[in-house]
């Protein structure tokens, strides 16, 4: 019997990729806009470029990206694209549709609710603030926490631990099957993947799929 759900945050509940993306693209103009020499698509690719070689959590992205375009750091450059990507990142972040129903629905079934990301604390709780869902999880296991990434299984041990629960006893759902499906399957949680999340993904090895987050609403069941 299921008596946790335990979620990965970013591309899971949160759209974080899209807000990533439309954030960046801003900051981008934003630079151009500010003395910048450089084209729009080619300064996307060589920020995301840089996202993949540092992590999406990077916070000196802007330093290295002008770094690599213009060999030096501009602050009026670097000023107005840190700007204009939180002013974007603000206005758009926001939880998939329907997550706050389901998230309510298995609330009042007496399920318990968690969260394990590899995101900075404080991070995951201001994103968790920002859509209004912070009072719906029991556990949120960030990245201070253990200070591992998934697929350790040291994060969601210290997630059952908070739970008090068996492995058994907990579903894990998330969008990236060498982390969140292969960290949990490891410790004998049942997994779903949030295809929704990560649609390029062929297979994803998981217990569960669902293309929508109301489908886990027949899971629990």
């Amino acid at each position: 019997m299921i008596k946790a759900v335990i979620f990965d945050l970013d591309n899971t509940l949160i759209d974080f990729l899209k807000m990533k993306r439309l954030s960046c693209s801003a900051a981008i103009d934003a630079m151009i806009g500010a003395g910048l020499s450089v084209k729009h698509d080619e300064a996307i690719k060589m920020l995301f470029e840089l996202y993949d070689k540092y992590g999406l959590e990077e916070k000196t992205i802007f330093q290295k990206f002008l770094k690599k375009v213009a060999g030096k750091i501009d602050y009026k450059i670097l000023a107005n694209g840190v700007v204009a990507y939180r002013r974007v990142r603000t206005g758009f972040l926001e939880p998939y549709p329907n997550v706050d129903y389901v998230l309510l629905k298995l609330k009042s079934k007496g399920i318990k609710l968690a969260i394990v990301t590899d995101a900075p604390k404080l991070k995951a709780w201001i994103r968790l603030a920002s859509i209004k869902l912070t009072n719906y999880f029991d556990v949120v296991v960030a990245f201070e926490d253990t200070e591992r990434l998934k697929p350790s299984k040291l994060p969601f041990k210290a997630a059952l631990k908070k739970l008090k629960l068996n492995p058994e006893e907990c579903l894990m759902v998330g969008d990236w099957p060498e982390r969140d499906i292969k960290g949990a399957k490891s410790l004998g949680m049942k997994t779903c993947f949030a295809r929704y999340g990560n649609p390029k993904v062929k297979k994803s090895y998981a217990d569960y799929e669902i293309t929508d987050i109301r489908m886990l609403l027949g899971i629990i069941e």
